[in-house]
């Protein structure tokens, strides 16, 4: 059932649009697996839609950076075929990223530290 005209239909147009769905299915697994889609503890539906939007928009940042070769050139060897070595490299960058960040600005985490209560020696 389809709310196309009846000339559009064709078999050949039947299966092209039937094609497409299972890119719906890849991107709702992809982040509801990686990025924790359904990993919400919220409520409201203001809330709900704040997490949607984050993780929207973290797949896309993610995928972006896969499709333009911005992961690879720094932060991986492989070709990053799939979402999932997508994000290992991700994952890669941002910790090298806070660890880098750590080293230059150690005053500044000691001190947010100890304003929580902690001693970091």
């Amino acid at each position: 059932m389809t709310n196309v005209e009846a000339d559009v239909v064709t078999a050949e147009w039947v299966v092209k649009t039937y094609a497409q769905r299972n890119w719906v299915e890849v991107f709702y697994r992809e982040q509801a697996g990686w990025l924790g889609l359904k990993e919400y503890q919220v409520r409201h539906k203001r809330s709900l839609m704040r997490h949607f939007i984050l993780v929207m928009c973290a797949y896309t940042f993610i995928l972006w950076h896969q499709l333009t070769g911005g992961l690879r050139r720094r932060w991986s060897h492989k070709p990053l075929k799939t979402f999932a070595e997508a994000i290992d490299a991700f994952r890669s960058a941002m910790s090298c990223r806070f660890v880098h960040w750590i080293h230059q600005n150690w005053d500044v985490f000691v001190a947010y530290k100890a304003s929580k209560g902690y001693i970091w020696a």
